[in-house]
């Protein structure tokens, strides 16, 4: 495709925001609670009885962003409905914890997991934050209790990070140590501080960001943020090596999130600048697009190892979504044209291979060769990455 859209304009990103949504809103939604978690290409219900966390936090989180974008009522409904659901089913009281996933029929639960996971933890946390975005006073208190509940089980003060996992009653706490889960706590951090203006979120997303970009990633050999701990915080080189089945710990230097700490860098600068934001970010994206970008074919590689060789071929959708935000970033605060560059590649890569122009949002995922590795669409990914970098893109261009 050689004619394409004015990716920088605000009438571009509200279009492209608001055809995602409608692959999702309203067929997303069961009146029974919750919302559907897998989607064929067409946008067919896969399965109607699946919960997960980290989908009911990430729809919340864009049924707000278009609420806060369109002022459709329709949408805040939605959030609503997402909010409901989250507190009622999800959530623990006994332990203030929340269910990692479940399946839900007939208003029951069953076949539940209910550890407390960080990384689904750190979405309630975001989930709360945009809830009083949308002007539901309530979820301050839920927001106040989650993040009160991981101070006292998960997090060590002594490193400034949380802990990954804990059992249902938070009386186990797993050994392995993770990035992944504080790079998100450090997001929900930030949208926290905009949502209550409280400081002692911010102040706790830099302490996060400090320890992850700056310590952790001085401990592997490319100065970048690897994504495996031992317990003690100690880097761990071998942890799912040649592993390739689990989603949420792969093993190797993930490009995406070399870019999207490069993003939320500076996302944080603007509430809490600090002389080391800017070039943190420069670094981790720079290099990360050195050794990730396929340059016969375009699009990026999922990750690399300590030796610099490509691990996974893969080309993800949100890798690139996060990077076309941090990219973004990068231009507005350098005003470089050399990141603007990156951020129209990055885009027309997209355009070409990652959108559905059909149905609307984008592809999950890409083989080595761009083809599409697989239609099915939603959990734990219903365009929560591309939505939340439309979003931000069009805060820049606002500022």
């Amino acid at each position: 495709m050689t004619d394409f859209p004015n990716f920088r304009s605000r009438a571009f990103l509200l279009e492209h925001l608001q055809k995602t949504m409608d692959f999702y809103h309203p067929r997303g939604l069961d009146p029974a609670g919750g919302f559907f978690t897998t989607f064929g290409a067409d946008g067919t219900v896969l399965d109607r009885h699946a919960r997960s966390l980290v989908h009911a936090c990430r729809f919340l989180f864009n049924e707000v962003n278009a609420y806060l974008e369109f002022g459709r009522a329709d949408y805040r409904d939605g959030a609503r409905h997402a909010l409901d659901f989250l507190v009622s089913q999800h959530r623990v009281p006994a332990t203030r914890g929340y269910r990692w996933t479940f399946r839900f029929e007939g208003g029951r639960r069953s076949e539940e997991d209910a550890s407390n996971i960080t990384y689904g933890l750190s979405f309630v946390i975001l989930a709360h934050a945009m809830a009083i975005k949308a002007g539901f006073p309530e979820a301050k208190s839920w927001l106040s209790e989650i993040v009160e509940t991981m101070e006292t089980h998960l997090f060590d003060a002594g490193n400034g990070l949380y802990a990954d996992q804990a059992d249902a009653t938070f009386t186990g706490i797993a050994s392995y140590r993770g990035q992944n889960a504080n790079m998100h706590a450090c997001e929900a951090m930030i949208a926290a501080y905009e949502a209550t203006g409280e400081r002692c979120y911010i102040d706790r997303a830099e302490t996060i960001a400090a320890a992850v970009s700056l310590r952790l990633a001085g401990l592997s050999p490319l100065d970048q943020v690897w994504e495996h701990y031992r317990a003690d915080w100690s880097i761990d080189l071998d942890y799912n090596k040649d592993d390739h089945s689990d989603g949420y710990r792969p093993w190797g230097f993930l490009a995406g999130h070399q870019t999207e700490w490069a993003k939320l860098l500076l996302m944080l600068d603007r509430y809490r600048p600090m002389d080391w934001h800017l070039p943190r970010a420069r670094s981790l994206f720079d290099r990360a697009m050195a050794l990730s970008w396929d340059g016969e074919r375009g699009g990026m590689f999922y990750s690399y190892g300590p030796d610099k060789a490509l691990y996974d071929r893969s080309k993800q959708q949100w890798v690139h979504a996060e990077t076309i935000a941090a990219a973004a970033h990068l231009a507005v605060r350098t005003g470089e044209g050399t990141y603007w560059d990156w951020y129209e590649r990055l885009w027309r890569y997209a355009w070409n291979h990652l959108v559905d122009h059909r149905h609307g949002g984008w592809y999950r995922a890409l083989n080595e060769d761009n083809s599409i590795a697989s239609a099915v669409r939603g959990d734990p990914e219903p365009d929560y990455h591309n939505m939340g970098a439309c979003v931000e893109i069009l805060k820049l261009i606002k500022e």
